[in-house]
């Protein structure tokens, strides 16, 4: 099913432009959009909501969506972050019309920073790169022209070739748009169009010498693929006119219409390449997948299905004002599609070994359990019981309190979708430690209360014949302030308890049998949260990671 099939699509600016666009015929009607991340890092939670916008308007109104990879810096690109693209845009739902890299125009683009230099609209400069920053000015300064601006233009042309045989250094010269370096807009001072590189690319190969800039790149990029609606977040806005200028300059054959609008920023959390790789490169977290990082390989492995993201980027919407989305609103739409969506089970994490001293041949060794209480598309599953189970520690007590609704000595629960047992006895070892319950069942309440009969309350179990050890890793927020980056070092906020594993718990084989396939599905564990088989375990040795728990940690 597609995005824009599972809900009804909410009102946004953008398409509000997109269907006004349509009535008057603008572009014959066509709607063309892309995705154009850059392969310097994985994608993170930022990312979806543009991945969800783009191809989201495009299938809306018929029209196609390119997955293009700006990769104009050869120095930070790598091939496992665009294969990481693609993986993660397909699991999100979503296709691409084509497949396309920046780099693939080089050679169009050179031509183009030619036609500038020939038009007298770009000019070689040989300052220094520290000199070319100083002269920039500021927001209340205005820029200095370089001593080389009035360069001849057979001058800039040589100059420009020499630059592309790699004649010179990396930093001995630049290609620089001549716009005003009076501009109140700091983009539209003279940019940097071209800078030398003496690095091979990934994509490329070694043939260049000579890289474009992204903002020269980028627009050329969108006409060159014949987009309508360029829609990219709101940091670009002070960039338009510089890509305008540059279109306009070529008089190219088309002007995609640039639309801004707000980036997302979620609470706890850093949405930024160059502090995750921070994170990543300083041992902060395993790996680009870690499940506390907010990539979308982490959120992944977290066990957060690509439908819920999807909800959550329709729910928060479009619009121009920047907001930060409260984690605990993310929580929420992410807990409520795992209720509706996640098969239950049982594990037991803290165990507390229950003998059932009235087991007998009467009784049944499977018993049928529903794989969801208000679905009963989920089906059963079968789960092994014997006269040996574990329940949770936390669920006895040898002194109870007030309105206790788990077992305690003398009284009976019911273990889920099974008998209701009573404590007669609990065995403790030389230290005082429970080690043992001694329990009795009552044949007639499989599945049922006799009339007139209630148990203390419902608790989880496992047969302790049958059930596997597993490792169970508890993840937690990665940082402690709602805003990391507010802070002067955002790695100071960072929660060093945000990792907890449990090497001693117990799962029902059902659980164990999913390590043998390549499935990944998240289950609610009953009465603990929501979890997701990891890759790193197997049958014999079962990883869980903790997705989410079954209430609002943020609650007040």
């Amino acid at each position: 099913m597609s995005a824009i099939e599972e809900t009804p699509a909410a009102a946004n600016f953008i398409r509000n432009i997109i269907e006004e666009d349509i009535k008057n015929n603008k572009n014959q009607g066509k709607v063309q959009t892309r995705f154009p991340p850059e392969p310097n890092g994985y994608l993170h939670l930022g990312h979806i909501k543009s991945i969800c916008l783009n191809f989201g308007m495009a299938e809306e109104f018929s029209g196609n969506c390119n997955l293009r990879f700006d990769d104009t810096n050869p120095e930070k690109e790598d091939v496992e972050y665009m294969d990481s693209i693609k993986e993660d845009v397909e699991w999100l739902g979503f296709h691409w019309r084509k497949l396309n890299h920046a780099s693939d125009y080089f050679e169009k683009l050179f031509q183009y920073a030619l036609q500038l230099i020939d038009q007298g609209d770009a000019y070689v400069d040989s300052q220094s790169p520290d000199e070319i920053k100083n002269n920039r000015g500021t927001l209340t300064e205005h820029g200095k022209n370089s001593p080389y601006r009035e360069r001849k233009i057979e001058e800039n042309r040589k100059l420009f070739l020499e630059m592309a045989e790699g004649k010179y250094p990396d930093g001995a010269m630049v290609l620089r748009a001549k716009i005003d370096m009076a501009s109140p807009n700091i983009n539209m001072r003279d940019p940097i169009i071209y800078r030398i590189r003496h690095a091979a690319h990934f994509h490329a190969g070694d043939k260049w010498k000579v890289y474009p800039m992204y903002d020269y790149t980028h627009c050329l990029s969108d006409m060159l693929e014949g987009i309508t609606h360029s829609l990219c977040t709101l940091e670009f806005e002070d960039h338009r006119p510089l890509y305008d200028w540059v279109l306009d300059k070529l008089n190219t054959p088309c002007h995609p219409q640039q639309i801004e609008f707000a980036r997302l920023n979620l609470e706890y959390t850093v949405l930024s390449k160059r502090r995750l790789i921070q994170l990543v490169k300083e041992n902060f977290v395993r790996n680009w997948d870690d499940p506390r990082m907010p990539t979308v390989a982490g959120l992944r492995r977290r066990g957060i299905p690509a439908a819920a993201l999807r909800k959550f980027c329709r729910q928060i919407g479009i619009s121009k004002a920047d907001g930060t989305i409260e984690m605990s609103y993310f929580e929420n739409v992410i807990r409520d599609y795992l209720n509706q969506n996640s098969p239950r089970a049982m594990a037991v994490l803290s165990p507390l070994k229950v003998r059932i001293t009235n087991f007998n041949d009467n009784l049944p060794r499977i018993l049928k359990v529903a794989n969801h209480p208000q679905n009963e598309a989920f089906g059963n599953r079968e789960v092994s019981f014997s006269d040996s189970l574990y329940i949770e520690k936390e669920d006895f007590s040898e002194n109870p309190p007030k309105k206790w609704k788990r077992l305690a000595l003398g009284k009976s629960v019911r273990l889920r979708g099974s008998f209701v047992i009573t404590c007669d006895e609990c065995i403790k070892d030389e230290n005082g430690e429970i080690i043992e319950l001694k329990c009795r069942l009552d044949e007639n309440t499989l599945g049922k209360n006799p009339e007139g009969y209630k148990p203390n309350g419902v608790i989880h179990w496992v047969d302790a014949n049958t059930a596997v050890k597993a490792e169970i890793r508890k993840y937690s927020l990665l940082f402690n302030n709602p805003n990391p980056m507010a802070v002067e070092d955002f790695r100071e906020t960072i929660n060093p308890n945000s990792l907890e594993i449990i090497d001693g718990a117990f799962v029902e084989k059902s659980l164990a049998d999913i390590f043998n396939t390549s499935e990944i599905t998240t289950y609610q564990f009953e009465r603990q949260g929501y979890f997701v088989n990891d890759k790193d375990g197997s049958s014999e040795k079962p990883v869980f990671n903790l997705t989410l728990g079954l209430k609002d940690s943020f609650g007040k």
